[in-house]
């Protein structure tokens, strides 16, 4: 018993090195979908639930803009949580837009990375 343990974490490590090995060596980059949003936000929570199908498309990124470090978001997203970047990019507030999301996520998959 002992010995088939030993040789199954042999296995795992083996497998999980490979895994990082493929992942870093796979040239297509997901691209950074940025949520700006404070707690409580239930608009986005309702926005992270419509994002969620999309969800292995791009990594996702919550900025908490009541943390001082991010004074200057909330000066100017203070009334308007959820808004989203794409990659650094305004792309929509208030709502996500699913065809305006659908659209650039298409137009960075056909360039063939995510940034």
């Amino acid at each position: 018993m002992l010995w088939f343990q030993g040789n199954s974490m042999q296995l795992a490590k083996y497998s999980f090195q490979l895994f990082l090995r493929n992942l870093s060596a796979s040239k297509a980059v997901l691209p950074v979908l940025t949520l700006f949003t404070k707690d409580p936000c239930p608009l986005c929570d309702e926005a992270k639930e419509a994002l969620e199908p999309y969800k292995n498309r791009f990594i996702l990124q919550e900025v908490d803009i009541t943390l001082p470090e991010n004074s200057a978001w909330y000066e100017r997203y203070k009334f308007d949580i959820p808004v989203f970047h794409l990659n650094g990019t305004f792309l929509m507030m208030h709502r996500v837009n699913i065809s305006k999301l659908e659209k650039q996520l298409q137009k960075l998959e056909q360039q063939g990375t995510g940034g």
